[in-house]
Order: structure tokens, then C-alpha cells, then sequence
């Protein structure tokens, strides 16, 4: 990552060289002079094109058509400072009768758009020269080509050469060619086989490679990240003498994006051997690179480089340099440029001043930056250096430290310690009042350490010393306040806020409301929403909903209630969240009726409740066995557009299973499909016990097999239901199947399972089946305790195992390790 990043400068700049060192001319060779009169056609064509509005069918216009002519065309489109002008004027002569462009106009429309990197008239264009089939020079075609190869068009540029050498209107020469692979090398994604065929029909030609050939085709093999022919051709160019510094320049800048920064250090050793100096502008960007990927040691041995041929760095570079080791913490070397900024006589801008002082924390590094700095430091320099320090302060927990030192710039503790960065400040006259963001940085730390007190300290002194607190301040101390539980100190806070200027936003309010809400303290969260509506803020839901259940949970939900009652009084619209937490508490606390009674209050105030708060009077209507008039309020949702939800359907499948309505629950379950719902293990679970409860095992087994053939994995409880509803069906085998199974995934069933399986075997009279279950559950510590309500069961069981000699035996032994409770044995005498 690191060598790519720098290869992307490298690369930019290897582009940037290529533009400002062509091998050859790209100016059209076309030297025709115009006569005074087609001079003077050719002015009064520009003037008419300029004039706003412009007409094609202006008179003038129609009279000139006539008299164009080639040169007059390339002159006019030349004289244009808008391409879109250009473009305009040659369209229109293109139309006109009579007249047809030669190569020289073409050639001038093509240099105008990929100057203004139009690429779709490019195209356009290209199309306009094949079409045309005018014979053109090598030079000419060779013009137009770099014209494609600048916008990036190397498959157009391609085309064309193939094309017009194809129609016969051209014969390439190895100018031509040249032209060809200086284009396919602008481009990031270069043909490595196209420029090799290229080559071959050069060959095959008869033209010579010269310099002009072989440096676009080393920069493709560097481009492709195809060393080893690079270093070939790069050999051949050394070999012959045609080395210069734009194809020294490739090669090393290759080197740095492929990661041999060794090697691109010997490549420069040998071009200073062979007097060849890259220039001032790659060693530059070099440097950036290496900086940026912290190679900051290769940086400076360019940089030492640069400054023994005599190139003096200016100040972005030393603001490079010296921020790169500010990054690596070499603070003695970022001094030692610093100082050399200095005795140059460039003056050290603010960039520099702040890679320095931000860059360091710890205050003897920052006392000796400022003996340094000190004389060319202002204003904002200082306030970084007060920052710099105090978040070092604060990065190692010396919130003290950073107390102190805000207190001793304001001149309140002027006895003792005080830092030496204050007392040089001083010295040279350059100590100022700190600004807000460094007072907010030490409140800030102060609140977030605990010391809300120092911090409401820090805060009085600042008003004391005609410094403006902030409103982030203020916030900040009223949220550590409130975290603490100091509602009715936040409360005065406010009006020391106004008495400082600085007006509480939202976020001041619902931090001191929360705190209220925290604490249920319902007078004075009502008459905090009276400030709100004053300043025109809203209360946060989270607060008012935490409230209203709160209230529910200390069996308040009639003063919840009242609550809500007195926010809307307020002006403010009551939110569904908090509604439903009501409704939701009056119906734990007074019951199903009176959380029904709101809801309908609620409805009858035109507020529209969400699918929860109809989900949460569902649930409780079905748990209180009145389905039916669960399933109208549900039908009442869906006639209001409201989509039902999952848990909307498992609470009436499960309600219409507990009544026995086992139809009524399957009808559910297929509108609950047509609504494209997918049950969950919560629907199977009713279902399969519902349907066990109505006396269909086959159809609960059924379902279950449906369920986890849609990966929806049975959980404890739905084991438990299918067991304990297959031993009530009489299904005592299949019962077991299942409890093994249950066992096998590492579920524990609970004692109603193990007395659901051996009762229903002892009522089919498989006493050694049932005894088998029965002493499991003994081994595993499961026997009910004798205020459960399957006590009397095991009871019952016991009874018959000891009537029958095959196990009594065994539960004597039983009864006197005290495995059993007491009753067990009485009952057996």
C-alpha cells in the first residue's frame, strides 16, 4: 500500500514531464498566409459567430458562404476563445455548398477540442475524417493522432492509423508511428501487445528506431509494471547515447511505484555520474512521495542530493520535510530545517508553525519548540500551542495539569509552577488569554474525569476575566450535572446561562429533562416543557417515553397517563412510543379494560397508534381469553391501512389455539402467508400445541417437520409442547422419540415433560417404560417440590411403582437415601 501510494505520485508527475518534454513538435506545420481579403472574409466570420444572438440564416452569413476556403476555415477556428464557437463555426462551414475541409481544417477542430478535453466530439470528429477520405501527410496524420493520444483516445487513435492506412489516404512514415506509441503510452491501461506490433511493422517497413521511438515504449513497459523489458529498452536507449532526463525520469519514478527504492537511488547515482540531473520539479514530488509513505529518511538523503546541485528547496518543500518528521517525532531534525528556514531568509508560514506545535505534546518538547518559534509566532500560534499542550495534558490523564494551566494564564494562581512555556510567553509579551476552544477542551476533560465542580469553577472564572463562554460549555457542565443526578443544580445553571448571554439550545433542555425523567420527577419535567415551548424546542421522545415507563413500572400508570394528558396541554403532540408504554402499563397494573379504555381515548383524539400499540392490546386480549375481540381490533388495523406484523399473527394463532379454536388459528396462519409473512417458532409452537390440545398429533407432527424444513429450528419450549401434546393424544412412543432427540441437543425438559411421558405410559400400562423416564428424572434432581402443580402427578406415579414389584423395591431404596419428599413414602402406607 504504502509503495502505490507514492507510485500515484510518481506517476502523476512522469505525466506531467512527458507534456513539458515531447520528443517532437505537435504544432501543425501550416504555414499559409492569408491574402487581405480572405484576412478581412475570416475577421468578419469570427465577428458575426461572437455577436449575441447569433443566426445561422443571418444574410450576412449566407453572402460570406461562398467565398470559404480551407485556409480561411483553419484561420476563423483558430481566432475563436470558446471551443464551443469553434465547434459551432465548423459544423456550419462543414454544411456548407462547395466547400469540403482538408486536413489542415480537421487538424485545427481536433487541437481545439482535446485542448478542452471534449472526447465525445472527438469521436465525432474521427468519424468526420474517415468519412471524408481526404488524403493527408505523415505530419498530418501523425497531428491528429497526438491530438487523441492527449485526450486519452488510444483506441480511436489506433483505429485511425489502421483506417486511413488501410483506404490508402496516407502512407506512415516513423514519424507517424512514433506519434502512434507516444499516444498508447498516455494511456493507464497501455497494450503491451499493441505496441509491440506496432514496433514489428515498423520493422517490416524498413524505419529505424530512434530515441523518439523507444521512449513511449519503455514508458508502456513501465506502465504494465513490466520490468524487465523496461530495463531492456532503457539499456538499448543508454547504449546508443540518447539518455536525457525525461527518460531518466520514467524509469526512476517506475521504480518508486513498483517498490525498489534501492534501485531508483542508483539510477540517480549513475545519471549524476553521466551528468545528467533530474529536475527540480521530480525531485519534488519524489520527496512528497517518499514523505507521505513515511520513507522520510529517503527524503532527506534526496533532499541533501538536490541541495549539492545546487537547488535551493523553497517553503512547501521544508513544510513537507518538516511534517514528515513531525509525524515520525523527530523533533531535533524538524528544528534543525526550522532554523534553516530561517538563517535562508524565507519566512516560516503558519502551516510550518503548526506541523511544529501540533505535532508535540508533552510540554518540554513544547517548552523547546517555543524558545525556537517564539519570535515568529502570532496569535494563532499561540492558541495552537495552548491547545497542543492541554490535550497532552488530558492524552495522559493530567486533567490537574490542564486546570492549572488555564487557571495560571488567567493569573489566578500566581504563587507557584507555574509552566515555563507561560513564563517565556511573557517574557516576549506573546502570553494571551487562552480562546473558547481550549477553555471547552479543559471543561470538557474536567466533566468527562468527574470534576464537575472544578469545571463550574473554571467556568466563573472565565466570565470573572470578561471571556465569553460558549454554549458547549455550558452544555457540557449541565450533562455532567444530569449524570450525576443534580437536576434541580442544572436548573439553576440556566439562569446563570442567561446572565452570561449565552441562550440553551435543545440539547441543554432535554439534557436537564432526561435527568427529571430519570428521577420520575413529573412537576418538574412539566414545567421544564413550559421553558421548551418557550424557546421553541421539542422534548426528546426517548426522555418522555423513559418516563411514562417508569411511571408503569412503580405501579403509576394513571399518573402516566395524566402525564401525557398535561404534555399535549402543553402544546406538544403526544408520540406514539409513549402512548403504547402507557397503554401497555395500565394494563399490567389496572388491567386489560382500562388500557383498552385509552386506547380508544387516544383514537377518539384523532391520533393515528402504530401496529405496537394495537400489537400490545392484541397480546393482552388474547391472553386474557377474548380473541374475538382481539381479532376485531385486528381487522380495525388493517382497515386503517396498518400492515400487521409477525407478532401481531403469533398472538391470535396463539389466542385462537388456547380457546380451542384450532380452525380459527389455521385460517390465521394461511392469511398470514397471503400477506407474505413468514411464521417463526413462536407460530409452530401455538400451532403444534393447539393442535395436539384439539386432538390432531398427526397434523402438529406435520407442521414440525414443516418448520425445519424451512430452517426454523425448534426451541425448548416448542420440544416441550409437542412432548407433553403426543402424550395427551396417547402418542407415548412418539412422545419419547422426541424427548431423546431433545436430550441429544442439549435442551433440559422440565418435570412437567418427564411426568406428561410417564403418565401417559402408565395409562397405557407400560410400566417399565414409564418407570425408565421416572428414574431419570430422579437421577437428574427434576422431582417437583411439593408446592408445584405437578407434584400430586409424581405422587400419583410413585403410588403405582410401588404396587408393582418390579419397581417398589427400587423406590424403598429411593425413599431412604431421602430422595423423595416425605409425603411420597406416607402416601404409600
Amino acid at each position: 500500500m504504502a509503495l502505490s501510494r507514492i507510485a500515484l505520485f510518481c506517476h502523476r508527475f512522469s505525466k506531467q514531464q512527458r507534456q513539458l518534454h515531447r520528443p517532437f513538435t505537435t504544432k501543425l506545420e501550416n504555414t499559409r498566409i492569408l491574402p487581405p481579403n480572405q484576412s478581412k472574409l475570416a475577421h468578419n466570420l469570427i465577428t458575426i459567430f461572437t455577436k449575441q444572438p447569433f443566426s445561422p440564416e443571418d444574410p450576412e452569413l449566407l453572402r460570406l458562404a461562398p467565398e470559404l476556403n480551407t485556409k480561411v476555415v483553419e484561420t476563423v477556428l483558430n481566432g475563436f476563445k470558446r471551443w464551443g464557437l469553434a465547434y459551432l463555426f465548423f459544423n456550419w462551414a462543414s454544411k456548407q455548398e462547395g466547400y469540403r475541409n482538408d486536413m489542415y481544417a480537421y487538424n485545427a477542430m481536433a487541437s481545439i477540442l482535446s485542448r478542452a478535453r471534449q472526447n465525445a466530439s472527438l469521436k465525432t470528429l474521427v468519424a468526420d475524417v474517415l468519412n471524408s477520405r481526404c488524403f493527408m501527410s505523415p505530419g498530418a496524420l501523425g497531428y491528429f493522432i497526438r491530438c487523441l493520444g492527449n485526450s486519452g483516445l488510444v483506441e480511436e487513435a489506433s483505429s485511425v492509423f489502421d483506417r486511413i492506412r488501410e483506404m490508402g489516404l496516407c502512407v506512415p512514415n516513423a514519424y507517424t508511428y512514433n506519434c502512434l506509441l507516444e499516444a498508447i503510452s498516455k494511456s493507464n491501461s497501455s497494450s503491451v501487445e499493441l505496441v509491440e506490433t506496432k514496433l514489428k511493422e515498423m520493422r517490416d517497413c524498413g524505419f529505424h528506431f530512434d530515441k523518439f521511438t523507444l521512449t513511449p515504449v519503455l514508458q508502456v513497459y513501465c506502465n504494465t509494471r513490466n520490468s524487465e523489458r523496461a530495463l531492456s529498452v532503457f539499456n538499448e536507449i543508454l547504449s546508443r547515447g540518447w539518455l536525457d532526463e525525461h527518460i531518466s525520469t520514467i524509469l526512476v519514478v517506475s521504480f518508486c511505484k513498483w517498490g525498489q527504492v534501492d534501485k531508483a537511488f542508483e539510477l540517480i547515482e549513475m545519471l549524476e555520474e553521466r551528468c545528467i540531473r533530474l529536475n527540480y520539479k521530480t525531485y519534488c514530488v519524489l520527496i512528497h512521495g517518499f514523505v507521505k509513505e513515511s520513507q522520510i529518511d529517503k527524503a532527506l538523503q534526496l533532499f541533501e542530493k538536490m541541495r549539492r546541485m545546487g537547488m535551493n528547496a523553497d517553503i512547501a518543500l521544508y513544510d513537507v520535510l518538516i511534517g514528515g518528521l513531525c509525524k515520525r517525532k523527530d523533533l531535533e531534525m524538524a528544528l534543525i530545517l526550522y532554523l534553516e528556514i530561517k538563517r535562508s531568509g524565507i519566512p516560516p508560514d503558519r502551516g510550518i508553525l503548526g506541523k511544529l506545535v501540533c505535532s508535540f505534546s508533552e510540554e518540554s518538547e513544547l517548552s523547546q519548540i517555543t524558545k525556537v518559534i517564539i519570535g515568529d509566532i502570532d496569535p494563532k500560534s499561540v492558541m495552537l500551542l495552548y491547545k497542543s499542550l492541554l490535550e497532552g495534558f488530558i492524552r495522559n490523564d493530567l486533567v490537574h495539569d490542564a486546570y492549572n494551566f488555564v487557571q495560571h494564564l488567567m493569573g489566578n494562581h500566581e504563587s507557584d509552577g507555574v509552566s515555563e512555556i507561560i513564563k517565556l510567553l511573557k517574557d516576549y509579551n506573546k502570553a494571551i488569554l487562552p480562546d473558547s476552544d481550549s477553555l471547552s477542551i479543559v471543561i470538557d476533560c474536567l466533566v468527562k474525569a468527574k470534576k464537575v465542580d472544578m469545571a463550574v469553577t473554571l467556568l466563573h472564572d472565565i466570565v470573572q476575566n470578561g471571556l465569553t463562554p460558549s454554549l458547549t460549555m455550558f452544555n457540557n457542565i449541565i450533562e455532567g450535572m444530569c449524570k450525576e443526578g443534580r437536576s434541580e443544580e442544572s436548573l439553576k445553571f440556566l439562569g446563570k446561562m442567561k446572565d452570561a448571554g449565552v441562550e440553551p439550545s435543545q440539547f441543554t433542555l432535554n439534557c436537564i429533562y432526561g435527568c427529571l425523567a430519570e428521577r420520575c420527577d413529573v412537576a418538574g419535567a412539566l414545567d421544564l416543557l413550559k421553558k421548551m415551548r418557550f424557546y421553541g424546542f421539542e422534548p426528546w421522545i426517548k426522555h418522555s417515553t423513559f418516563l411514562v415507563k417508569k411511571l408503569c413500572e412503580n405501579g403509576r400508570a394513571v399518573d402516566a397517563c395524566k402525564y401525557l394528558d398535561d404534555v399535549a396541554g402543553e402544546g406538544f403532540l403526544g408520540h406514539m412510543v409513549a402512548y403504547t408504554a402507557a397503554i401497555d402499563g395500565l394494563i399490567k397494573t389496572e388491567g386489560v379494560d382500562k388500557g383498552l379504555e385509552l386506547f380508544k381515548g387516544i383514537c377518539a383524539n384523532g391520533h393515528c397508534l402504530d401496529v405496537i400499540a394495537y400489537n400490545v392490546l392484541i397480546k393482552a386480549l388474547c391472553k386474557a381469553s377474548r380473541t374475538t375481540e382481539a381479532d376485531n381490533l385486528f381487522n380495525e388495523m388493517v382497515s386503517k391501512g396498518l400492515k400487521p406484523s409477525v407478532a401481531t399473527y403469533n398472538s391470535m394463532i396463539d389466542g385462537w389455539c388456547k380457546e380451542g379454536e384450532i380452525d380459527q388459528g389455521m385460517s390465521c396462519l394461511a392469511r398470514m402467508y397471503e400477506d407474505e409473512k413468514d411464521p417463526d417458532v413462536i407460530t409452530y409452537t401455538s400451532l403444534i400445541h393447539g393442535l395436539c390440545a384439539s386432538g390432531r398429533p398427526s397434523e402438529a407432527i406435520s407442521r414440525w417437520n414443516e418448520m425445519k424444513g424451512k430452517d426454523c429450528y425448534p426451541s425448548r419450549i416448542t420440544f416441550m409442547a409437542l412432548i407433553q401434546g403426543l402424550c395427551k393424544c396417547g402418542w407415548s412412543s412418539e412422545a419419547l422419540d422426541y424427548f431423546r432427540e431433545m436430550e441429544e441437543k442439549e435442551m433440559e425438559p422440565d418435570s412437567a415433560v418427564y411426568l406428561s411421558l410417564i403418565s401417559s405410559f402408565l395409562s397405557g400400562e407400560n410400566i417399565s417404560a414409564g418407570f425408565g423416564i421416572f428414574r431419570d428424572m430422579v437421577h437428574k434432581g427434576i422431582f417437583p417440590v411439593s408446592v408445584d402443580r405437578n407434584y400430586l402427578l409424581a405422587v400419583d406415579a410413585i403410588n403405582k411403582f410401588v404396587e408393582d414389584y418390579r419397581t417398589s423395591w427400587y423406590l424403598t431404596c429411593l425413599i431412604k437415601d431421602g430422595r423423595f419428599p416425605i409425603i411420597a413414602a406416607v402416601s404409600r402406607k
